[in-house]
């Protein structure tokens, strides 16, 4: 009786909610704008050679751990203990935070956009009122969210599908303007040349922005276990998910060379480009504007929702899946609504933090590239957890059963984890070279030091916490307020001298920086493993 009256996900609805997710329009831009023409080459290969194996093992991985809802946390809790799953959870939040400061930023550009009907508001404006901004953005929305949590996710998600159809109806429209026009295409030659990306070093800087552009599958893991067969209809929502993401990028990517001359870019390609797309779509239908305003306010209220939604809930899945053993008391707790305050401020100062090493970048378009850049480098980087996780699962078969198991050889599953592991962190580690700018110019080394100083403080201060957290169990509070005060104003000097020496051409830099930082971590170690005097008193 049970059975018959549970209520079932079927694969063709799995396969939307993860194709929602996955991909966008701006995802196909970002890797247009790297990669031009060669670019659907390398959807077709990312396709199959990775999207389909990747959301596979995902969910062999929803499946092993179904009972503890499914998340990337708990696999690698599961697997390798409470620290590790910890630290997954500090690494995954870490990520969001870049994630969430472009998504600030792209809510600007989009009222930029939507109330000038032009760039000219974001181009013309000092990146210190653009950073200013961006940080009210957040401020504002910190608030929203208290107020309006349930309707800014329903918001989002109806978002969500509005801004997916409306990168359907580009590719669409375009494909029917392009055969009314007689096949005129902005990008000539049109040849097989022409789709073959450029295999060089630059080539495997700009893997780490197509991984970004296709994870997410993991969000939708915990459902399989909720598909009558999930043996069969899994596998069959994944590679659907799989061909629907093909498509959309591989038409999404021509659509895009019908319009721009894929040799020669608009240098503000990924902040302005979509609107730049839906306002020469506008212009072949004889329109005008009005599709790219459509475009516009439907961008800026699903980013406006979704930003809401994620400060809210990065910050509280943070807290709450950490727990009391590595978390810091103070970063728990909870105001009279129930709402980690100081968790929010940690969340602010570090978005904040991110915003100062952009602040002194050349131009807005530099800030705005250097940061989606950045995700390209962190966010794949999470990514390894998942196939981390994945080969242990594969190396100990009998301790994770699975409902649904993907390639039933479990030495050949565990190569394919490796592979995929091998693969996403080499290119993480490409994706540290700066893009988009000139190389080994002065903003090339600048944005190559602010991308080492943002890793490090992301993911380090990750590493800190539990000492912190351990330091409190011991003396009932982990530094006293002289010990915060030092350590607090040497990382601020440290951080504000390593940003300025990368924004200089003296030759030595690279060496004054690494001085700097050994000397500001010697400091902070000297001051913080003292005892914390006058406990009693403080507490």
């Amino acid at each position: 009786m049970e059975e018959s009256s549970k209520k079932y996900i079927s694969w063709p609805v799995l396969a939307m909610m993860a194709f929602v997710t996955v991909i966008g329009f701006e995802d196909i831009m970002y890797n247009f704008k790297n990669q031009g023409m060669g670019v659907i080459t390398s959807w077709i290969i990312m396709m199959f050679l990775y999207v389909v194996p990747y959301a596979l093992m995902v969910g062999q991985l929803g499946s092993v751990f179904n009972s503890e809802g499914g998340g990337l946390s708990s696999w690698i809790r599961g697997t390798n203990g409470e620290f590790l799953g910890y630290f997954t959870a500090w690494t995954y939040w870490a990520a969001s935070i870049p994630y969430v400061v472009d998504s600030a930023q792209s809510v600007i550009v989009g009222f930029g956009w939507a109330f000038t009907g032009s760039s000219s508001f974001q181009n013309n404006m000092p990146n210190s009122i653009f950073t200013l901004l961006t940080f009210i953005v957040f401020i504002i929305f910190i608030f929203i969210q208290r107020h309006l949590s349930n309707s800014m996710e329903i918001l989002s998600t109806i978002g969500g599908f509005a801004m997916f159809g409306m990168t359907v109806l580009f590719v669409f429209m375009s494909i029917v303007g392009l055969i009314k026009s007689g096949g005129h295409m902005a990008t000539q030659p049109m040849n097989i040349h022409t789709l073959l990306p450029k295999f060089d070093l630059k080539y495997l800087t700009t893997i780490g922005l197509l991984i970004y552009a296709v994870n997410g599958a993991e969000l939708v893991a915990p459902f399989v276990t909720q598909m009558r067969k999930p043996k069969v209809e899994f596998p069959k929502a994944m590679i659907t998910l799989a061909l629907m993401t093909t498509f959309l990028t591989i038409f999404g990517s021509f659509s895009l060379g019908i319009f721009f001359d894929a040799n020669h870019l608009p240098n503000d390609l990924k902040m302005n480009g979509d609107y730049y797309a839906f306002q020469a779509l506008g212009r072949q239908y004889g329109v005008g504007n009005v599709f790219m305003y459509i475009y516009a306010w439907t961008s800026v209220i699903y980013m406006c929702a979704l930003l809401a939604v994620l400060l809210d809930a990065m910050t509280r899945m943070l807290i709450s899946d950490t727990g009391e053993k590595y978390m810091p008391a103070f970063l728990r707790k909870k105001n009279a609504d129930g709402l980690p305050i100081n968790g929010y401020i940690l969340t602010c100062t570090l978005s904040g933090f991110i915003m100062l090493l952009g602040v002194f970048l050349p131009e807005m378009n530099d800030i705005f590239n250097w940061l989606l850049n950045l995700n390209g480098i962190i966010s794949p980087g999470v990514t390894c957890w998942i196939f981390y996780a994945f080969m242990r699962i594969r190396k100990n078969p009998e301790k994770y059963p699975s409902e649904y198991v993907f390639i039933k050889n479990d030495k050949f599953g565990y190569i394919a984890g490796l592979l995929l592991l091998v693969v996403t962190a080499a290119a993480t580690l490409f994706g540290v070279a700066p893009q988009d700018v000139p190389a080994y110019s002065g903003t090339w080394w600048y944005e190559l030091t602010i991308n080492f100083i943002a890793i490090v403080i992301l993911i380090g201060l990750g590493a800190i916490l539990p000492l912190i957290r351990k330091r409190e169990v011991e003396y009932g509070v982990a530094f006293n307020r002289k010990q915060w005060s030092i350590m607090i104003g040497t990382t601020l000097v440290a951080v504000i001298a390593m940003v300025w020496l990368g924004g200089t051409h003296l030759a030595i830099k690279i060496g004054l920086i690494i001085t700097i930082g050994i000397l500001a971590v010697l400091l902070l170690w000297l001051v913080g493993r003292k005892k914390p005097i006058n406990v009693k008193q403080e507490s």
